[in-house]
């Protein structure tokens, strides 16, 4: 048996690391075509210095010295920012035992974010669902690991209502879920609520879950939001996300701002989706006076919304001015989305159609930037596919027939920046290739000595590093019979 790499210890140098020999995701050739060293002091980047042979320009003995910084030979691989955020539910059935399996349901927990780490990840939106079938044992399990991988992963837990907040079409007030929910925003730790309003019994109670959502926000402080909706490809469906904009604009401070809310309104006409007519709030739903007082708008997450795969290229080009000045970034789910849209077209000469958002179209067509994440780890919503993140990107090649250079650098960004931004980091890199001051948050991708080859093709020996410190390596043994 034979083995090639060289396992770097983990850091235990207050974030002092130097990444020699790595190739970087520059868009200019001539740039990523050369190996770079990157020098990394109390977990930022100091320095990205060209290499030449074995010399590494600019980096002294000293930034090399083993007692007082990590070094990772990256033999020419790649580096990317590590930052990829991911979903994860459970299905009804299964949740309903888990007050009765606390155990398991840390276990389970555990090993998804570790194989995570391992495949490159540094943050983990969990979204954990709250109702009357769960209790709190989600919550529990969530605030325990997220204190234990503090330093490898930050886990970012998103209190979630993945069932109706009303019990039945009758109901004019929320339910005991609803309660739940509150009560659960109150724990040190939840950073984001959010909820699925498309399971309500009705439009109109879907449309409420909303406003009720927004209220917890509100009333708690929380500054993120993540809704899952707009989950069909049904043509005569109302889209949500409207009602997600309209609300927004009426409740808060954009960017913007009230200054010119009434110059916006008066030059917005309605936008007509499919004969559904959205009306932009107008500067009386939230008088000039009263718009000082408001806090600003939340980051907003919208998950799935195959809905918008139906919009026309105006309904599109409507809807990016709709969102300009406010934080909403989209959130394609495509594992997730492949597998459960479509399916009253089984029997169609071509089968279901491609239900997830265009990621790469969408960024080339309207400016949107679209971010992607792994969703629903091993259930009946997403049996299929592995917990990394750059799998998407290889997935996205074939179902999106996107391969162009500039198509690569998107799909890239969407699980990378763009996620980064969908989650409402404080600190996103420029691109994709560090610069001076960055974050030392990375992926080493050994084997891989471009973008293209990354995504196209992702390796599995991978080196993370966060905050300066490597806290997970992966390698693989290769062997060939005589």
């Amino acid at each position: 048996m034979h083995q090639d790499w060289h396992w770097p210890e983990p850091s235990s140098s207050d974030g002092n690391t130097v990444i020699t020999n790595v190739r970087l995701a520059y868009s200019n050739k001539e740039q990523a075509s050369k190996a770079w060293s990157i020098e990394i002091h109390g977990g930022r980047v100091a320095k990205v210095l060209p290499s030449v042979g074995d010399d590494q320009v600019g980096v002294t003995p000293e930034s090399r010295d083993p007692s007082t910084c990590t070094v990772v030979d990256a033999q020419g691989g790649l580096v990317l920012p590590s930052d990829f955020p991911e979903a994860m539910r459970v299905t009804k059935a299964a949740k309903s035992e888990f007050p009765k399996q606390l155990e398991d349901l840390y276990a389970r927990g555990a090993r998804i974010i570790q194989e995570s780490v391992e495949h490159g990840v540094t943050a983990i939106r969990a979204h954990v669902e709250i109702d009357t079938s769960v209790g709190f044992a989600c919550l529990e399990a969530a605030l325990k690991l997220q204190c234990k991988y503090s330093a490898h992963c930050d886990v970012q837990i998103a209190i979630f209502a993945q069932e109706p907040l009303f019990d039945s079409v009758d109901h004019q007030k929320p339910g005991q879920n609803f309660s739940l929910l509150e009560e659960a925003a109150q724990r040190h730790g939840v950073s984001v609520v959010g909820s699925a309003p498309y399971v309500e019994p009705s439009i109109e109670q879907a449309k409420l879950n909303i406003g009720l959502i927004f209220d917890v926000a509100d009333a708690r402080g929380v500054d993120q939001v993540d809704f899952h909706l707009d989950y069909n490809l049904d043509p005569n469906s109302e889209p949500l996300i409207y009602e997600v904009i309209s609300q927004a604009k009426k409740r808060y401070q954009t960017k913007r701002g009230a200054s010119d809310a009434a110059t916006r309104s008066s030059s917005s006409s309605s936008i007509d989706v499919d004969g559904v007519d959205f009306d932009p709030p107008n500067s009386n739903d939230a008088p000039i006076s009263h718009a000082k007082r408001l806090r600003p708008c939340p980051r907003i997450t919208i998950g799935h919304a195959t809905r918008l795969q139906l919009l026309s290229a105006v309904q599109w080009r409507e809807l990016v001015l709709a969102i300009s000045d406010l934080p909403i970034v989209l959130v394609g789910l495509p594992q997730s989305d492949m597998y459960m849209q479509g399916r009253s077209s089984w029997d169609d000469p071509l089968g279901a159609p491609r239900g997830t958002l265009r990621v790469p179209y969408l960024f080339q067509k309207h400016g949107i930037e679209i971010a992607m994440s792994v969703n629903n780890v091993e259930n009946a919503f997403t049996p299929q596919g592995s917990l990394d993140p750059l799998s998407l990107c290889t997935f996205g090649v074939g179902v999106f027939q996107a391969a162009t250079p500039a198509d690569i650098r998107t799909l890239a960004r969407s699980v990378t920046l763009t996620s980064k931004r969908a989650i409402g980091q404080s600190e996103i890199p420029l691109d994709l290739a560090p610069t001076v001051g960055d974050l030392a948050d990375f992926v080493v991708l050994h084997g891989r000595s471009s973008l293209q080859s990354a995504v196209l093709n992702p390796c599995f020996d991978r080196t993370t590093v966060k905050a300066g410190r490597v806290v997970a390596c992966r390698r693989s043994a290769r062997w060939l019979a005589s």
